[in-house]
């Protein structure tokens, strides 16, 4: 990925200098369109991050699970977090960073936004600001609408948690694995050495979320990586294990309350 602001040769990274080094409250950064995919090592930094996407989906992870940012959403990385991040399809996206104590109103915890189109051009504009200068007059008035834009965003649910209890993640590592598995509740919890009850308590109350409902955030984060990489709806309900593409579209619908390429295109098109 190239930093039309900064002129780094990062194919492989999404920002490969030290933020921190900045001396500036936020600094935005514009990134280039990338054909391939890009991976980002886990790491972290003082300021909080916000990623956004305008073409391509993005996908970060943390400790406590992993997050899902499709065209015209971002995801908010409070500072101090270590993270991880990929890129899937041709992405095209900016990156926002902030010291926390500009920050308060902000979420204290990773989550996927909805970023309006009034922030959508406040990130934009920002990012054409000089790199290393201080900001004054009309650019820090528009840093602070953009922070007050910021906070007010909603939050998306496009979140996938990732249990702390390790016979949990190793369901979850089993799903992760074999997402098409049509086992049986009773069976997936013989394979992780819990009695059925016992691992839909605990599932309740670590993740917020049943096993079949995560399988199912699941399968729509997959489902939006495969469209991002241009494969058809039919493909990957099968890929998924659903008998037919009706099948699967119903169940992204009740989930994200629209079908899976109009989902995706409408994010497009914005």
């Amino acid at each position: 990925m190239l930093s039309t602001q900064l002129g780094l040769d990062a194919a492989a990274s999404i920002i490969d200098f030290d933020v921190d080094g900045v001396l500036r409250p936020v600094l935005a950064l514009g990134l280039a369109s990338v054909r391939e995919e890009w991976e980002q090592a886990p790491h972290q930094h003082r300021k909080g991050q916000l990623l956004y996407a305008i073409r391509g989906v993005i996908h970060c992870e943390v400790e406590s699970g992993v997050w899902i940012v499709p065209p015209q959403c971002a995801v908010w990385i409070p500072g101090g977090l270590m993270h991880a991040a990929q890129g899937v399809g041709e992405a095209e996206c900016y990156c926002l960073f902030v010291e926390p104590a500009m920050a308060p109103a902000l979420p204290a915890v990773c989550c996927t936004l909805a970023v309006s189109p009034l922030l959508r051009e406040l990130i934009v504009k920002a990012a054409g600001f000089p790199t290393l200068t201080t900001l004054h007059g009309a650019q820090e008035r528009l840093v602070a609408t953009l922070l007050d834009e910021l906070a007010a965003a909603p939050v998306e649910d496009l979140h996938l948690p990732m249990p702390r209890d390790a016979r949990l993640r190793r369901l979850a590592a089993l799903l992760l694995a074999q997402p098409a598995d049509k086992g049986t509740l009773a069976e997936w919890a013989s394979r992780i050495g819990m009695s059925e009850r016992s691992m839909t308590r605990q599932s309740l109350a670590e993740m917020g979320m049943s096993v079949g409902r995560w399988r199912r955030q699941l399968h729509v984060i997959i489902a939006l990586q495969r469209l991002a990489q241009g494969h058809s709806v039919k493909k990957i309900a099968l890929e998924l294990g659903y008998e037919n593409t009706s099948g699967f579209v119903t169940m992204f619908r009740k989930a994200v309350g629209k079908p899976p390429a109009r989902y995706l295109a409408e994010r497009e098109t914005h």
